[in-house]
């Protein structure tokens, strides 16, 4: 009866947890306040979750591929500094991935100092390159003989001032450090652009892609066969003679040797869309390696809008003639 009595309790207790859902699980770069932070938070699917911060890009993605997330969010691309190679050459040469999503983050710095501090009393900053860089203009007017100390993301530069790691008299970092750890703001958006914008993707196993919402993008990379006049324009003509816009095209050397480039393209559109259908088959005739990274709903939600005689119908009405040419069907006359 007591044996009887326990595995009818086992039982509802395995289905009881059958019944709740997996937690999920999402690396980003940490730790907490980063700008990557900011835009998991913008993933619907992602709030509640498990949130693993890593070191870099390759952690993330590796997390990724052997399991230990789910997806990873990584920066990609910068208005103002162009695109973030470290991604671009992971994606092209860790197989397995797709990019799911995307999403945009304004880049917004403050300068930060240990509790109680002054502005007026800072000297040595600490800030990583790319975000010193963006924000020299100000330095330089207000802080004209400030020094520059390098470190190794946006987060570490503030804390260090809190671990007792840095010199440095202040750091610039994301806001939303100020959420996270004890500093005192000095000042508040001090980059150069006010427009800046960085933009991530989401990116997880190889999976089927979302539908398509009309306002999406497909990502890719394309190598050259090889390097003669005019390679570059005939991988381009795939997408031209197709109606199909770039909104990025970027060359990433190969690394075998000098003068071997591969191309990280967007292409608005989707997989499934008939011209970016054709496009691709095209490319795979043209180059000795096409990678898809995945077709996902733009991060501005923008329709792409493109010239009637590049509709789906159109190319479906061609390969239909085609094919009654091919099995003898009489031509219908117009």
């Amino acid at each position: 009866m007591a044996r009887a009595r326990l595995a009818r309790v086992t039982s509802e207790v395995a289905s009881a947890e059958a019944s709740v859902p997996r937690r999920r699980t999402y690396s980003y770069l940490g730790p907490a306040g980063t700008f990557t932070e900011a835009a998991l938070a913008q993933v619907p699917e992602a709030r509640g979750q498990e949130w693993r911060p890593v070191r870099n890009v390759g952690e993330a993605l590796a997390d990724v591929v052997e399991g230990r997330s789910d997806a990873a969010m990584i920066a990609i691309e910068n208005s103002v500094d162009g695109g973030v190679s470290t991604a671009q050459d992971a994606l092209a040469t860790v197989p397995g991935l797709r990019i799911v999503g995307e999403y945009l983050v304004p880049v917004e710095f403050v300068l930060v100092g240990r509790p109680g501090a002054r502005l007026e009393d800072v000297s040595l900053i600490a800030a990583h390159p790319v975000a010193y860089a963006q924000c020299l203009q100000w330095l330089s007017e207000t802080l004209p003989a400030h020094a520059h100390v390098p470190a190794a993301s946006n987060v570490a530069s503030a804390m260090g001032l809190l671990d007792g790691s840095s010199d440095a008299d202040a750091a610039i970092a994301p806001p939303g450090i100020l959420e996270h750890h004890e500093l005192e703001l000095l000042a508040s958006n001090i980059g150069d652009n006010p427009n800046a914008v960085t933009r991530f993707v989401l990116v997880s196993r190889t999976v089927v892609p979302p539908p398509p919402t009309g306002a999406d993008k497909t990502s890719l990379i394309v190598e050259l066969p090889d390097d003669h006049p005019g390679a570059l324009l005939e991988m381009l003509e795939q997408f031209a003679t197709r109606g199909i816009n770039l909104s990025l095209l970027a060359s990433r050397p190969i690394g075998d040797e000098l003068g071997r480039y591969r191309f990280v393209v967007d292409a608005d559109g989707h997989l499934e869309d008939e011209r970016m259908a054709d496009a691709l088959m095209g490319l795979r005739r043209f180059s000795p390696r096409v990678t898809f990274l995945g077709s996902y709903p733009r991060a501005d939600r923008a329709v792409v809008r493109y010239p009637e005689r590049y509709a789906d119908d159109v190319f479906v009405e061609a390969r239909d003639w085609l094919r009654g040419l091919i099995s003898g069907e009489p031509e219908a006359q117009d």
